[in-house]
């Protein structure tokens, strides 16, 4: 097994997560959605996905404002991409972070 695989089987794990995630938001409460959220982010961070991290934690921080609804499927889709980036280093997490700030604004 190469190094790669087991990260693209957690980058598959932590998709599958936030597609579900994604197909709840307009029944699940925001707390619910944090707890999934939260999860996500340590499992990210525990593989080295430090992007995902990244993004789910700012996520964490829009629930915690009141974000909700079509707000949140705009930051799910975030973590998407996040999740699925091949780079995981900090100019990548910067990055990440400039996309966060950027939706904090808008």
């Amino acid at each position: 097994m190469t190094q790669a695989q087991p990260t693209m089987r957690v980058q598959a794990e932590l998709a599958a997560r936030v597609c579900a995630i994604g197909a709840r938001t307009q029944r699940d409460t925001a707390g619910s959605i944090a707890l999934e959220i939260d999860a996500i982010r340590r499992l990210a961070r525990a593989n080295g996905l430090y992007p995902a991290a990244v993004v789910a934690q700012a996520l964490e921080s829009a629930l915690g404002r009141g974000e909700r609804g079509p707000l949140i499927d705009g930051w799910l889709a975030l973590l998407r991409d996040a999740v699925g980036c091949e780079r995981h280093d900090t100019a990548a997490c910067e990055t990440f972070a400039a996309a966060c700030s950027v939706r904090l604004t808008a």
